[in-house]
C-alpha cells in the first residue's frame, strides 16, 4: 500500500515540537492559546553579546607585549629605573594572570587578580592600584582582632 498520488505524508510531518498546521488551519488556536508558538528561544549570540558593559582586560602576555610595542615606539617612561605603564590611560581596567613576565614593570590599573600580583611581584615589579581582595582581612588573627574593636566602639545601652 502506498501513500497515493494526492495525499502522500501529508499532515504527518513535525518539525521537531511544533504539531502539523499550527501555521494553517489551526491558526485561530494557535493565535488564542498559543501566542508565542513560533519564535526565537535559546541563547545569545555573541555578537549581541559584545557591545555590553564589561571590563576591559589584559592579561600579563599581552602586557609584555605592550611594553614590547611601546619600548620600540619609544613612548614608555621609567619610574625608579623600571618601565612604568599605565593601563588605565591605555582603556584597561583590570589585569589578569595568563602568561608570564620576566621584566621588573610599574603599571598603574583599576584592579587586578591576586596571580596577577604575585607574578608582577616575582619578577621584581609591583602594581599600583586597590583590588577588592586586600580591603579582606588576611589572617584569623587579623580579623578577630578587628571583631574585637568592633565589639569594644560600640556604645552599651
Amino acid at each position: 500500500m502506498g501513500w497515493g498520488q494526492v495525499g502522500q505524508h501529508r499532515k504527518h510531518g513535525e518539525k521537531g515540537d511544533r504539531k502539523v498546521g499550527r501555521h494553517k488551519h489551526l491558526w485561530t488556536y494557535t493565535i488564542k492559546y498559543e501566542p508565542n508558538y513560533f519564535g526565537r528561544r535559546g541563547f545569545k549570540t555573541p555578537q549581541s553579546i559584545k557591545g555590553q558593559n564589561h571590563p576591559n582586560t589584559i592579561n600579563i602576555q599581552q602586557l609584555d607585549e605592550l611594553i614590547d610595542k611601546l619600548t620600540r615606539q619609544k613612548q614608555l617612561t621609567k619610574k625608579q629605573g623600571k618601565p612604568y605603564i599605565d593601563l588605565t590611560a591605555h582603556g584597561y581596567q583590570k589585569l589578569l594572570a595568563t602568561g608570564q613576565t620576566t621584566k621588573p614593570i610599574i603599571i598603574k590599573v583599576d584592579s587586578y587578580s591576586e596571580n596577577a600580583h604575585k607574578k608582577i611581584q616575582e619578577a621584581g615589579g609591583q602594581i599600583l592600584g586597590t583590588p577588592l581582595e586586600e580591603t579582606q582581612p588576611e589572617t584569623q588573627e587579623e580579623a578577630s582582632e578587628e571583631v574585637k574593636e568592633n565589639v569594644e566602639e560600640q556604645p552599651k545601652g
